[in-house]
């Protein structure tokens, strides 16, 4: 599952890339890890903003102590699922993450690197994903996932939905 992707892009780069209007100064690093901000755009009012959020969905499990860290769901695996089937039926929780690469985890456990895809001929592009504000940690998004393609497959089988710009 993707648990990194960076975006070496200004805010003014990615806005006019995704037809907002107002960029947005952000605290968003060029990579982004789950549980540490983003940058998102969404529609709001009828009309594209670009926002700063939490990458993952806060998820507190029933054996973990009422005072630890709630785990950050950054992937969206299965949108048929009871976490995620409310934001999916509505357009308003949807959002485009701006980035122009995402890494994978390669090799034997311990000896991992990181094997960096982006999409050829596409500077910036943007991966599907799901919004929500959430009492822990804000605004929050997590990324959809998909079988992966023939690139990716020697690496990993799931690989995020990509938007183009025909999307």
């Amino acid at each position: 599952m993707c648990n990194l992707y960076t975006n070496r892009k200004s805010a003014a780069e990615v806005a006019a890339h995704f037809g907002v209007e107002n960029p947005i100064l952000s605290n968003a690093p060029e990579e982004t890890y789950p549980g540490y901000p983003g940058l998102v755009v969404r529609e709001a009012d009828g009309r594209r903003i670009m926002q700063s959020m939490v990458w993952g969905f806060p998820l507190r499990l029933k054996t973990m102590s009422p005072t630890a860290k709630p785990k950050p769901v950054n992937n969206i695996a299965d949108l048929r699922k009871n976490m995620w089937i409310g934001c999916a039926r509505k357009p308003a929780q949807r959002c485009i993450i701006p980035l122009t690469a995402f890494a994978e985890a390669e090799g034997s456990k311990g000896a991992k690197t990181r094997t960096w895809f982006s999409v050829k001929e596409q500077p910036i592009f943007g991966w599907a994903g799901l919004w929500r504000e959430s009492a822990e940690w804000g605004p929050v998004y997590s990324g959809v996932m998909t079988d992966c393609n023939d690139a990716i497959r020697p690496v990993h089988d799931r690989m995020p939905v990509l938007l183009l710009p025909d999307d």
